[in-house]
């Protein structure tokens, strides 16, 4: 019993970090994106200030190679080669339009959006803030439109846009449209982004027509070529390698997401469609099914191997009215919870919590917590440092009870086990017997076996939600606290992990002497334990390690209770 014991005690301890990680599996870092690719081929789907004046990323020159048909090719034809990229995408003029919050780079070369410059966000791998638009890559967004047979890249077409000289929107200023038109006897096409200054993305509508073509088929179609990848921005690339997914919301099959590592053949994400991203672990590029009544959900999602690594190939599709009327919401930014919730669908769960059997469970209890540290830090305002520790007291006082008593049963049981071990030695010829008799002394102390196990089973979940929550909020991202340059990355210092190791060897020495005859298992796990948990924890976030040191430190006074408890109850027994 002793030995079983041991062994769950030394899983409950440390489940939290070992099965967490087995339940986020880390794909180890490869490559960085070279400087240049391949093209990639179309694919044709079945179904904080910074200067306001234009980066050298944003540069027409500098804009990303991209995947390039020529108009009227066939559905799924192979890419040219680099040298030979509409010159339309690399030498047509970007538009700037720029917000508090961003600055997007837009080409009059179809309307292809490419650059994303999230303004409140530094990027750790260049000067500047964080730019989404990998180098050397196709664009963030590039359309190409199915009319009949015909095929279209409208990055290979040049538009007239207004006004020419881009957007600026102050705080608190209305929303303002960018407008592109082409028109040629073949085609007429119009894209409008209407952006506001306190919202990530855009609405995005258009309108294709076939003007003096009598009999030849409209446009049906709107194949919306996502990013192939998004660029790195954090000290630590794998942060961003080993999370780099694309994500489908599926009216009928829910929410899925596919590593872009793992794309080694070609899969297809049948629609009806509420939503497509790309997202890495912080941001994320999506394409939101539209508002208005009767708005056409996409029709599926094409993905291949984007040949280049961390990289691949997905192109949306959107149906287009008879009227040659189409929408869709573009959001292109940060995964802030609350943002990702207003545009519906479910958006904020781009970022699924572990595998899928957890997510139900995890799910909720993840945003639960993310509501209460983000009121917290908006209420008192406070920094999130500070949240994170009254938390950390927080959750300790609410699971004061269950702790309590697993504690006392764990006490009762080592006083049972003289008693026990008496009635194993009596009758170990006779199992069926010494189990009767176990059970009837447990009957009669009121002792359940399993009550020191159970309460540390209940709160297992919460512990899950709140490693997922603490490894990959964006609120930590870049925030100091005391000597901690970044609640989102390991203490530089290693003071927390060896803080949290010597907090619970105090808790479990104060266990220890609350034992009346602490066995060899029970001395050995006490120095033990706490080594090891500084081992795991020495590259966690520092958010995580500060908020486990703060429950270690408000679960003191509760073992300090227990062990008055205990001495008061051995001075009744001596009397």
């Amino acid at each position: 019993m002793d030995s079983v014991r041991f062994v769950v005690a030394i899983v409950l301890m440390v489940a939290v970090v070992v099965i967490t990680n087995l339940l986020v599996p880390h794909r180890p870092a490869q490559r960085p994106l070279a400087d240049s690719a391949r093209a990639v081929p179309q694919a044709a789907p079945a179904g904080a200030t910074t200067p306001a004046t234009q980066p050298a990323a944003t540069a027409p020159a500098a804009g990303a190679p991209a995947r390039a048909s020529s108009a009227g090719a066939a559905p799924g034809a192979a890419a040219a080669p680099a040298a030979a990229l509409p010159a339309t995408l690399v030498a047509a003029p970007v538009v700037l339009v720029e917000s508090p919050l961003y600055r997007y780079g837009v080409s009059a070369a179809g309307g292809a959006i490419v650059s994303a410059e999230l303004l409140p966000y530094r990027s750790f791998t260049r000067n500047g803030p964080v730019q989404l638009a990998p180098h050397g890559m196709a664009p963030l967004l590039g359309y190409s439109v199915r009319m009949g047979e015909r095929v279209v890249d409208l990055r290979t077409l040049t538009f007239q846009v207004e006004p020419a000289a881009g957007i600026t929107l102050q705080r608190g200023g209305g929303p303002r449209t960018l407008h592109f038109v082409h028109d040629d006897p073949g085609l007429h096409a119009e894209i409008d982004y209407t952006f506001q200054p306190d919202q990530y993305g855009a609405t995005v509508t258009g309108r294709f027509g076939t003007p003096g073509a009598t009999g030849t088929p409209g446009a049906t179609q709107l194949q919306l070529d996502l990013p192939p990848t998004l660029a790195v921005n954090e000290a630590n690339p794998a942060e961003d390698y080993r999370t780099l997914d694309y994500v489908v919301n599926s009216e009928r099959d829910g929410i899925s997401s596919q590593p872009l590592d793992k794309m080694k053949e070609d899969r297809i994400e049948e629609g009806p469609l509420n939503w497509v991203a790309v997202k890495n672990k912080y941001f994320v590029f999506a394409a939101v099914k539209a508002t208005e009544a009767g708005a056409s959900p996409f029709g599926g999602l094409m993905a291949r191997d984007g040949r280049a690594p961390h990289s691949a190939l997905l192109t949306a599709t959107l149906p287009i009215s008879r009227e040659g009327l189409w929408s869709y919401r573009l959001y292109i930014g940060p995964q802030e919870n609350q943002r990702l919730a207003a545009l519906g669908y479910d958006l904020q769960d781009v970022n699924p919590y572990g595998w899928r059997f957890l997510r139900p469970v995890i799910r909720p209890l993840a945003h639960v917590v993310i509501w209460a540290l983000q009121g917290a830090h908006d209420v008192l305002h406070v920094g999130y440092g500070w949240v994170l520790i009254l938390f950390g007291v927080v959750i300790r006082v609410v699971l004061w009870p269950l702790n309590a008593k697993a504690m006392r049963s764990q006490l009762r049981n080592m006083e049972l086990q003289p008693r026990l071990k008496e009635i194993q030695d009596r009758l170990k010829k006779d199992p069926e017997k010494m189990q009767k008799e176990v059970m009837r002394l447990y009957k009669e102390e009121g002792f359940n076996p399993l009550g020191g196990c159970l309460p540390m089973l209940v709160p297992m979940p919460v512990l899950f939600t709140l490693y997922f929550v603490f490894q990959g909020t964006i609120e930590f991202r870049g925030v100091p606290f005391l000597w901690l340059p970044d609640l989102s990355r390991a203490d530089p210092l290693y003071i927390l992990p060896i803080l949290l190791g010597a907090t619970m060897f105090l808790l479990q020495w104060l266990g220890l002497r609350s034992t009346p005859q602490p066995n060899q298992q029970m001395k050995m796990m006490t120095y033990l334990m706490p080594g090891i948990w500084v081992v795991l924890f020495l590259n966690f976030a520092s958010g995580l390690n500060l908020y486990y040191v703060a429950q270690n430190v408000a679960s003191l006074p509760q073992q300090l209770q227990l062990l008055a408890e205990r001495k008061r109850w051995q001075a009744s027994r001596s009397g």
